[in-house]
């Protein structure tokens, strides 16, 4: 039936208190959840459902205690209030369509199944939140992205799982990151099964494709000639030991289907050498972005961490040095794989070290001096803009690339480098770059946030990716432009202090990314799981029989004490460590606490003895008759010192932490060295009831006058009267009454 003027009218109306709709705590709107649409060709009947269906319909295909079902009940409360306020609109419908989910899949017990799980066949989902990005729009305006809604992206939460007895997680996880408050992540210590990939692969096959590199940043002054010579140096390059690199190119298949990459065509090194010399290019930029795909395409062929996919990286280095404005001149040989700074993570020092080395090249801030910052960085069909996750080349190990987060984008002021980019990051290290002990589990792609930051020029650029703290990684995925499906991606749970060797788990994941960021609406939103999802866990990669070459390690009996007993303290894990192994110290420790103490004996010497008090002395000779108290704690139990050199160190596993107190602060196991010694405190000597009883009785014998030495009973209780009275001195109005009436002038009257 045809719509009226009036009740278009209302229908707005309705629309506008459905979608101004706020949560009280929060102030989100309710109504974003529900503002993109499913896929079309695979539910063409959402196509065909009224505006109440929508409601019904996140309440059938998902928990009722989920987040969408609470909103959904409470705009469907919302939409039959503001409906039925407005006569001109017809009466409501008091169910749902026959055609719809709810009826054709009822049971007979539950004939309108609002909240169960539908069939297998037949699940869908409710649409998930439209946010809005975050990141300034870059110049050239992006290209347009259509974001479809991901499949099983609100599926109904699945049943409980069996607990993960390799890795276990702290139940509380506070996030904070800017926009909404992350909701609490429950259950996600479950084990990666089956259904986990499914719903991860489910997920992530309904994620926009990316479009590939973009038309930016593209070297423009290479001729043909100049074509062919970067060709072939990059294909006859061969390292210090003599290994040709680009054997690793030549492996990869020239026509290849690579899931999740931008492009399909063939594409090899001896393909662009052919193109090159038959002066194929018209322009250089053609040629740069088929160099820069090559390189992309091998990187997506082999694994990270291997030597081909190391050897891949070197050359793609050696190409961005050869294509800079100052390139290198032959012979090209370099110790760090052509990368700008001389040691990476692991392997860098600060620059205010003390210990003279060429390493020094990290920082704990960001500096500003010499640089002009920008908004962003075009370079090799990449746009590099603030809080960006890269990977850059690594000096120590091309194989492992640095894994960072951009605090700031610059151009050098410098005489030598001035109007070249750059980029100050935060370095985060991988397992093999930490030392940690032997039973340490780490996540898949896991990560570790550290306080060194370090410039690098643009050439240092590997990739764009993606990190993810620890809550959002189990609850979904990022939303472009942050990450596309195929991107590296990494989860960080925690901090490494890489001097004392101990990790610390993040509580407040605000204060791990650039300050602008934090500001900002909402850093990274996700498309989300249906249900938590937790990354496999692998031993350590020093663990296995096949020896790796990385600059971290395993902790020895005396770090690994140190170490396990700091991780306790401050928040790593569930576990805790025996007392025994917790008290043994680094030998660096150890001199530094030496020196301290001869510090502070030769300070207390030098200051004059300070006098004690009466009452202090009285307390130190009591002190001193009562008997010595007895070491109660497992350190003494365990044979003091002579048991050190066997100490060991173990964590609780979960399943036994979970039963223990935890601290308000880190959430972690509460941990003593030694029971509490409940120690009685004597107080000091008093007078005995008797005593007191008779220095009563000689004060009021002083004061009825009888005299210290008067002996007799006292009479306490006697006669009042008998009390000889103290009598008042006059007051000065009673004097001078007094004066007046003996000089008769209290009868003369004043006229």
């Amino acid at each position: 039936m045809p719509v009226s003027a009036a009740q278009k009218t209302a229908i707005e109306e309705v629309v506008r208190a459905l979608t101004s709709a706020t949560s009280r705590r929060v102030k989100r709107r309710l109504a974003d959840m529900f503002m993109e649409l499913v896929d079309k060709d695979s539910w063409p009947e959402y196509y065909e459902a009224h505006i109440q269906l929508v409601f019904l319909n996140a309440l059938y295909y998902n928990e009722p205690g989920s987040q969408i079902a609470k909103d959904a009940t409470t705009l469907k409360g919302i939409l039959e209030s503001e409906w039925r306020q407005r006569s001109v609109l017809p009466a409501p419908p008091t169910s749902a369509p026959s055609s719809s989910a709810q009826k054709v899949h009822a049971r007979k017990d539950q004939p309108e199944r609002a909240a169960a799980q539908p069939p297998p066949a037949t699940k869908a989902r409710a649409a998930t939140p439209a946010r809005k990005s975050s990141r300034a729009p870059a110049a050239p305006p992006p290209t347009k992205v259509v974001e479809p809604t991901p499949q099983g992206s609100a599926q109904p939460a699945a049943t409980a799982r069996a607990k993960s007895p390799e890795r276990a997680a702290s139940p509380e996880i506070d996030v904070d990151v800017g926009g909404t408050p992350e909701p609490e992540v429950v259950g996600h210590d479950g084990a990666r099964d089956g259904e986990s990939d499914e719903i991860v692969r489910q997920l992530e096959k309904g994620l926009p494709r990316w479009e590939g590199l973009a038309d930016a940043g593209w070297t423009d002054e290479v001729d043909a000639d100049r074509m062919v010579d970067l060709v072939v140096t990059i294909s006859k390059y061969r390292d210090e030991s003599g290994n040709r690199l680009a054997a690793s190119l030549e492996a990869v298949p020239e026509e290849t289907n690579i899931p999740d990459l931008s492009f399909t065509f063939p594409l090899s090194l001896r393909l662009v050498e052919s193109r090159t010399r038959m002066k194929y290019y018209e322009t250089s930029k053609a040629f740069d972005r088929d160099m820069s795909q090559l390189f992309l395409k091998a990187r997506r062929w082999y694994e990270i961490g291997t030597e081909p996919y190391g050897n891949v990286l070197v050359l793609q280095r050696l190409y961005h040095a050869l294509t800079s404005p100052n390139p290198p001149q032959p012979p090209y040989t370099s110790t760090t794989g052509f990368a700008a700074l001389p040691a990476g993570p692991g392997v860098a020092k600060p620059l205010h070290d003390s210990v003279e080395s060429d390493n020094r090249v990290t920082t704990f801030r960001v500096s500003v001096k010499d640089r002009k910052i920008i908004d962003e960085i075009q370079y090799k069909g990449w746009t590099i803009r603030l809080a960006d996750w890269l990977h850059l080349s690594n000096p120590d190990d091309p194989s492992r690339p640095i894994v960072g987060q951009v605090f700031k984008c610059f151009l050098y002021q410098e005489n030598q480098k001035k109007g070249q980019p750059g980029v100050s990051v935060s370095w985060y290290y991988r397992p093999e770059q930490t030392f940690h002990p032997a039973s340490r589990q780490f996540w898949e792609r896991e990560v570790f946030k550290t306080s060194h930051f370090a410039d690098h020029p643009i050439e240092d650029l590997v990739e764009k990716i993606a990190c993810q703290f620890t809550a959002r990684h189990l609850r979904g995925r990022p939303r472009p432009p942050f990450w596309h499906p195929g991107w590296p991606l990494y989860v960080c749970d925690a901090r490494y202090n890489d001097r004392d060797r101990v990790f610390v788990k993040i509580k407040n994941w605000n204060s791990c990314i650039p300050e602008e960021v934090r500001k900002r609406e909402e850093f990274m939103p996700i498309y989300p799981f249906e249900r938590p999802v937790v990354p496999r866990t692998y031993p350590s990669p020093f663990a296995g029989a096949q020896k790796i070459k990385a600059p971290g390690g395993i902790l020895d009996a005396t770090e690994k004490a140190d170490g396990e007993k700091t991780e306790a303290a401050a928040g790593v894990g569930s576990g805790a460590v025996t007392p025994a192994a917790a008290t043994r110290k680094r030998p660096q420790r150890k001199a530094a606490a030496k020196a301290e103490a001869e510090r502070a004996s030769s300070v207390k010497a030098a200051a004059p003895p300070a006098q004690p008090t009466t009452q202090h002395a009285q307390y130190a000779q009591y002190a001193q008759l009562l008997p010595p108290q007895e070491d109660r704690s497992i350190y003494a139990a365990a044979g003091g010192v002579s048991a050190l050199n066997n100490a060991t160190a173990e964590e609780l596993p979960p399943e036994t932490a979970r039963h223990f107190d935890r601290d308000p602060e880190t959430n972690e196991v509460l941990w003593f060295a030694a029971p509490p010694s409940d120690l009685v405190h004597v107080p000091p000597p008093r007078h005995s009831l008797k005593y007191l009883a008779f220095l009563a009785k000689k004060r009021k014998r002083e004061q009825r006058g009888a005299g210290p030495d008067a002996g007799g009973a006292i009479d306490v209780d006697a006669d009042e009267a008998l009390r000889p009275r103290k009598r008042m001195p006059p007051t000065v109005t009673e004097q001078l009454e007094a004066l007046m009436r003996e000089h008769g002038l209290d009868q003369v009257s004043v006229s």
